[in-house]
This record gives structure tokens, C-alpha cells and sequence, in this order.
């Protein structure tokens, strides 16, 4: 009987990618869903849940991510600041023209695990409300 033996990843095999995605005419969650995938790794044949497996993502056109029903005017962003009295809401429309790249981190943030790995992988999250951003010469096209 012949065994195989399977090798475990370690963090200096982890090779890391960079992934231009643009969010021009796609939903939030299908859009969010598509980046925490490729910042965990899941899509690596070297996956695993302990290590940080995830690539470089670059997110353009964030401001033309579309929403769909009412959301527009009905989702809420809440911020609590653990006082009474002290909380503070914004509707999608008010976070789009501020700072529509907050959307996008938002619906990012959520869908990853809640371990000590989350911050490490947002640091590797990159949103851009339009075309331009610095990481041209990363991509091969």
C-alpha cells in the first residue's frame, strides 16, 4: 500500500497576488463577496484558516457600486459612542457622496472572519472611487 503524505502550508510558501476588480455596475454584496474571498485565499489551492493566504486587492469605480430596492435612502450606517444619546446614522446616499469608498470597507469588513487575522487582511484592501489609482505596473495585462 503506498502512503502519500500531505504537506501542511507554511506562511514563507504563501505567494501573494494582486487582483484588480471593478465594482462599476455590480451590487454591494456580490461585489464584497468576490473581494473577502480573494483577501482570505479561499480561492488558493494552499488555503488554510490559521494563515493569512490572501492577495492584494485593488478596487476601482467604488462610487458607481449600485444598491438595489430603497436601500439607497433606507440602509443606515450607525456609529455608537457608547454614551447616551451617542448614536449617529447616515443613510447610503449621505456615505456615497462623502466617502464612497466607506461602502465598500464596510460590506468588505463583514464578511470576513472575526479573528485576529481581519486586521491584517484590510490592509491589503486598496478602494478607489474612479479609474485611477498607483498600482498600475502591479498587474500584468
Amino acid at each position: 500500500m503506498k502512503s502519500t503524505t500531505i504537506k501542511s502550508t507554511k506562511a514563507k510558501d504563501i505567494k501573494r497576488a494582486w487582483h484588480l476588480i471593478d465594482v462599476k455596475g455590480k451590487t454591494i454584496g456580490n461585489a464584497a463577496t468576490e473581494i473577502s474571498v480573494k483577501l482570505m485565499g479561499k480561492q488558493k489551492a494552499n488555503f488554510v484558516r490559521h494563515l493569512d493566504c490572501g492577495d492584494f486587492v485593488v478596487v476601482i469605480n467604488s462610487k458607481l457600486v449600485e444598491s438595489t430596492g430603497k436601500k439607497e435612502t433606507k440602509k443606515m450606517y450607525g456609529v455608537y459612542s457608547g454614551y447616551p444619546g451617542g448614536l449617529k446614522q447616515k443613510a447610503l446616499w449621505q456615505i456615497r457622496q462623502e466617502n464612497p469608498n466607506e461602502i465598500i470597507r464596510h460590506a468588505v469588513w463583514g464578511m470576513l472572519p472575526t479573528n485576529k487575522l481581519r486586521d491584517r487582511l484590510v490592509t491589503r484592501l486598496f478602494i478607489y472611487p474612479d479609474e485611477n489609482h498607483p498600482y498600475k505596473d502591479k498587474f500584468h495585462i
